[in-house]
C-alpha cells in the first residue's frame, strides 16, 4: 500500500484543491508545481505563479495540501515529525494522478523543504527545484520566529486574517505548524540526508533578512546536492522573496528555467 493510501482516502484525494493552468500548446514544456508554506494556500500565492508560468512558457499547477485553503480538513490530531516526507510521498502519487512527468517544483518555506525531499527521494521524477526560505534543519532563529508568530496569533488579528483563506481549519492548521516545530522532539529534525541524491538543477533563494532561517541553510543545501545548484541571496528581503522582491525572483527564475529542457 503506498503512502498516499495510508494517509488519505481516495475521496480525500479528490477533495484536494487544485488550480491548474494547462495550455496544450506548451505540452512540450515542463509544468511548474507550486508548494505553499506552512500557513499558505493557493490564494496567498497571488499572481506570482501565473506570471512565472507566462514568462517561462510553462504550464502551472498550484494545490492546497490537506488542512489548508480549500482542501479537506486534517484527518489526524497530531502531526508526525516526518510530515514533510509524507507530503513528498503524497506529491509523487498526485503526479501520477495528474499524469505529470518531470515537473519543476517551486517551494516556499515548508514547501521548499518538501520540494527538496521529493527531489532527493525520487530523483528520476523531478526536472528541477526552486526553493525560497527552505529549511533542512532547525535553528534558534527559526524557533524565535515561530514564537513571535505565536504571540501575534494570540494578541493581534492574525487569526482573523488567516481565516479568510483557511476558514474553520485555521486553528488546527496554525497549531499543527507552531506546536510541531516548537516541541523538544522536533529540535533534531534534519533532512540533509536527502540532499546528495538530488541530481536535478536547483535554484536556492533566500532573503538576507529571513526571520525564520540563516544563510547556513542555503550554504548546506548548495554544498550537499549532487546536481548543479545556484544560490540567490536577496538583500533587505525576509521570508517571502516572491512577494518582497517579485520582479527579481521572476527574472532569476526565468533565467534558471531557460536552461531546463
Amino acid at each position: 500500500m503506498n503512502r498516499l493510501k495510508q494517509n488519505r482516502s481516495n475521496k480525500q484525494l479528490l477533495l484536494e484543491k487544485t488550480a491548474f493552468v494547462r495550455d496544450e500548446s506548451l505540452a512540450h514544456r515542463p509544468t511548474i508545481i507550486f508548494l505553499h508554506d506552512s500557513l499558505g494556500c493557493i490564494e496567498l500565492w497571488r499572481e506570482f505563479p501565473a506570471r512565472l508560468g507566462a514568462m517561462a512558457n510553462c504550464n502551472v499547477l498550484i494545490y492546497d495540501r490537506q488542512g489548508y485553503g480549500q482542501s479537506c480538513a486534517f484527518t489526524y490530531e497530531k502531526r508526525s515529525n516526518d510530515y514533510m516526507e509524507l507530503e513528498a510521498d503524497i506529491l509523487i502519487d498526485l503526479l501520477d494522478y495528474w499524469q505529470i512527468e518531470n515537473p519543476i517544483l517551486f517551494g516556499h518555506s515548508d514547501g521548499g523543504s518538501i520540494a527538496l525531499i521529493t527531489a532527493g527521494k525520487y530523483p528520476d521524477r523531478i526536472a528541477a527545484v526552486i526553493t525560497e526560505g527552505a529549511h533542512i534543519f532547525v535553528e534558534d532563529i527559526t524557533l524565535e520566529g515561530i514564537h513571535a508568530a505565536i504571540s501575534l496569533y494570540k494578541k493581534t488579528d492574525l487569526k482573523q486574517k488567516l481565516m479568510r483563506y483557511h476558514g474553520a481549519k485555521t486553528e488546527a492548521m496554525f497549531w499543527a505548524w507552531a506546536s510541531t516545530w516548537t516541541e523538544a522532539s522536533f529540535r533534531t529534525w534534519n533532512i540533509e540526508h536527502f540532499l546528495p541524491t538530488i541530481n536535478c538543477p536547483s535554484l536556492i533563494v533566500q532573503g538576507a533578512n529571513d526571520e525564520y532561517g540563516s544563510l547556513e541553510q542555503v550554504d548546506r543545501i548548495v554544498s550537499a546536492v549532487n546536481g548543479q545548484s545556484k544560490r540567490l541571496i536577496l538583500a533587505d528581503v525576509g521570508h517571502t522573496p516572491h512577494k518582497e522582491a517579485s520582479i527579481k525572483v521572476l527574472n532569476e527564475s526565468v533565467k534558471f528555467l531557460s536552461g531546463i529542457s
